[in-house]
């Protein structure tokens, strides 16, 4: 799923997104709700009228600022500085819901607390106790709400990767009962076999006929790591960033077009992707248009990225029907690992 922050995936338009054929894109809570404000998107139509977006949205709640950005904590929510313009905002489990009704999303999360890893037992255990509390309060007041029949509603699952905490976490958003089930504060500074052995004993727990979302993981190793323990949905600004910055997946892993060998390459990106939205130029060219800093950069080299790891999906996909997943895998770690 395609990250579009503030209501776009940056460089890009609903329209390239379509011909990516991307089937959900994510828009995140806490900067719509201060730029423009959820009024203002629900009164052009919600995000998806806003954005001319007539596929699948999520939003995630703003918990995973509640990582990126540290604000004051407390029972209530948490209390966060504009990056904009400095002001105070109050975001709580209840308000996260209401403005993600506003927003319109197919899928709103719960708000909760993200910590980052490594960290102590104890940071641990506040942020499962406190994620379990909100997200209890947001069940409640996302089902007795107006939209129960348009919007569906993700738990979300913490515990850093303390098996005992991760479980304790699992079970209790399990029980709560929600539309479909994340797993949230992996990805964040630990290992990769940390990562694979705390999702495990998630994985284990969630019902295997609902929804299983990875929040924030992006690399093909993490993502057929993941799908080995029944991950369904992944984001990350991993591919649009790595774009913007001349770093490129192709099929041999990946190049960094900033490198000087590619000034007078005449070859394309990826020999072996011909349908790229960037194959019809050079390296070379494209590693001109980085260095003078044209903005047509940044554009080709995120509709390649994310036109990549949406195909890798495909082939990762078909690889299960096929039987034949498990060499996926293996090449995919034989490439990217």
């Amino acid at each position: 799923m395609p990250v579009g922050t503030r209501g776009a995936v940056r460089h890009l338009t609903s329209r390239d997104l379509e011909e990516l054929d991307a089937k959900v894109v994510l828009g995140n809570t806490y900067h719509l709700m201060l730029r423009p404000g959820a009024d203002t998107v629900a009164a052009l139509g919600g995000l998806h009228g806003f954005a001319q977006w007539d596929r699948h949205m999520l939003t995630d709640s703003g918990g995973y600022q509640v990582f990126s950005l540290e604000p004051k904590l407390d029972d209530l929510g948490a209390t966060f500085r504009s990056v904009y313009d400095g002001s105070t905002h109050k975001l709580t489990p209840e308000s996260a819901v209401e403005i993600q009704t506003k927003l319109g999303a197919d899928i709103q999360m719960v708000l909760d607390v993200c910590p980052g890893l490594p960290a102590p037992r104890k940071v641990l255990r506040h942020a499962v106790e406190t994620s379990a509390a909100w997200a209890q309060r947001a069940r409640d007041t996302f089902l007795a709400g107006d939209s129960v029949d348009t919007q569906s509603q993700f738990g979300i699952v913490q515990g850093g990767t303390d098996a005992g905490l991760r479980l304790d976490s699992a079970r209790r958003t399990i029980d709560i009962g929600f539309d479909g089930y994340a797993v949230g504060g992996l990805s964040v500074g630990e290992g990769q076999q940390e990562m694979v052995d705390a999702l495990g004993v998630v994985t284990n727990e969630l019902p295997a006929d609902q929804p299983r979302y990875f929040m924030g993981l992006g690399d093909p190793v993490g993502i057929v790591d993941a799908v080995a323990h029944g991950v369904d949905m992944f984001d990350c600004v991993l591919p649009t960033r790595l774009a913007r910055h001349g770093t490129l997946l192709t099929t041999g892993g990946k190049i960094n077009l900033r490198r000087a060998e590619f000034a007078q390459s005449d070859e394309a990106i990826d020999p072996d992707a011909p349908d790229s939205p960037a194959a019809d130029w050079s390296k070379a060219y494209l590693r001109h248009l980085l260095m003078v800093k044209e903005p047509t950069a940044a554009r080709v080299l995120t509709l390649h990225n994310l036109w990549w790891l949406l195909r890798f999906v495909d082939d990762l996909r078909q690889a299960i029907v096929d039987q034949k997943f498990e060499a996926f895998r293996a090449e995919t770690h034989r490439v990217w690992g």
